[in-house]
């Protein structure tokens, strides 16, 4: 039996041109006029107007959702238009809810769209929440994952849950009255750095259209009250292999959020529960940092500076400043290999794993070693504009 979301289709009505378009769905026995009322009386929020967010947004327009809601706070980005499908080259610059809501209205001006030009946060999420009947995840950073948990089983919401990875994603439903939160999966955050971000793993463009069409589909069933929902179900997809795997999921009785006893009554500070030392500098403080015009002006004079970059192969084929190339994770069995007595200067894309390196060499006993501030982005961006961005 399928969880029905409780939505007022009595207090709706479709146009002639509204039956038109929604016609393939009238047609459907499983859908129906009563589904399509269904369907235009909820509210569906969507947090996030990325990769997930693109064809998640796209679908439920199309398919009549009445109230549409939208968090986002990001400007569109070039590296954005491989997967975020919502967004053109035109866009590029614009802020990403400018450019989702023109989409969103060209492809249904039915819809009631409602934009929030704001970072998710423990001192709005609650307040947004309670104005839509369905909350779905497209984020892509823990915090905010266990923000959007914890306020939906706060609030009653069901959360529609995606993530994805290089060629792997992940979707479920989770804190609904009978199934699990995320917190019964995921009791505790990995350590911070652990999982790279999209942004310095990268991911299959397509990947998250795969994941995205499957949120909105269990957000439709949910409206609907119809087959199935993932609810107590993790879907694992593989798409190197083009594969599904289920994992079946269990309600924690012992859960702080959803639990029989839970002690998580309101939301906390979710960048310090996942660790995380701030919101713009995510990277150990107290790390010595040697600015890209410094770098450039030592090197040019000569100077005896060791340039170690702890990125991976494959981006150092990209992009490089030719510095001597030991990945992060090779880093503590490669030390040997570094000379304690030079001054070194480390290196990645943006800074952040570079400051990790920089750290380790210091456990280890190395007294000069500096982080190149910004990595190889501030490099391009202040020394070398000719130099390719990835």
């Amino acid at each position: 039996m399928a969880t029905t979301v409780e939505v007022k289709p009595e207090t709706v009505t479709l146009t002639n041109d509204e039956i038109l378009r929604y016609s393939r769905h009238l047609i459907m026995p499983e859908v129906g006029m009563e589904g399509q009322l269904k369907l235009k009386a909820a509210r569906v929020l969507c947090i996030g107007a990325g990769g997930l967010g693109s064809p998640l947004a796209l679908y439920l327009a199309a398919a009549g959702v009445g109230t549409m809601g939208i968090v986002d706070f990001d400007v569109v980005d070039f590296t954005n238009l491989q997967r975020q499908i919502i967004h053109s080259t035109a866009d590029v610059g614009r802020k990403k809810l400018d450019s989702a809501a023109d989409k969103l209205r060209a492809i249904n001006p039915y819809v009631n769209l409602r934009t929030f030009e704001t970072r998710l946060s423990s001192e709005n999420a609650l307040d947004l929440f309670r104005e839509f009947d369905i909350i779905a995840d497209g984020t892509d950073n823990f915090p905010t994952r266990y923000l959007v948990n914890d306020a939906c089983v706060l609030t009653g919401k069901p959360n529609v849950y995606g993530s994805i990875f290089r060629f792997e994603g992940q979707a479920s439903v989770f804190a609904t009255e009978e199934g699990p939160c995320y917190r019964c999966l995921y009791p505790e955050p990995p350590p911070p750095g652990l999982v790279p971000s999209c942004a310095e793993g990268g991911v299959l463009g397509i990947l998250p259209g795969l994941v995205g069409v499957m949120q909105a589909t269990e957000a439709i069933k949910l409206i609907l009250g119809k087959g199935e929902p993932l609810i107590g179900r993790l879907l694992l997809v593989d798409a190197l292999g083009m594969k599904f795997r289920e994992l079946k999921l269990r309600k924690n009785p012992d859960c702080p959020a959803c639990g029989k006893h839970p002690t998580i009554t309101k939301l906390i500070d979710y960048n310090e529960f996942c660790g995380i030392r701030g919101e713009e500098k995510p990277v150990e403080t107290g790390i010595p940092e040697i600015q890209v015009e410094e770098l450039k002006r030592r090197l040019d004079a000569g100077d005896d500076l060791f340039v170690l970059d702890v990125r991976e192969p494959h981006e150092y084929q990209i992009c490089n400043i030719g510095g001597h190339l030991i990945p992060l994770g090779d880093l503590p069995k490669r030390v040997s290999e570094l000379d304690s007595s030079r001054e070194i200067v480390a290196h990645c894309r943006s800074g952040v794993r570079s400051a990790k390196a920089v750290g380790f060499l210091q456990q280890a006993g190395f007294k000069k070693v500096h982080n190149l501030a910004g990595g190889i982005l501030a490099w391009a961006d202040r020394v070398d504009p000719k130099m390719p961005k990835y």
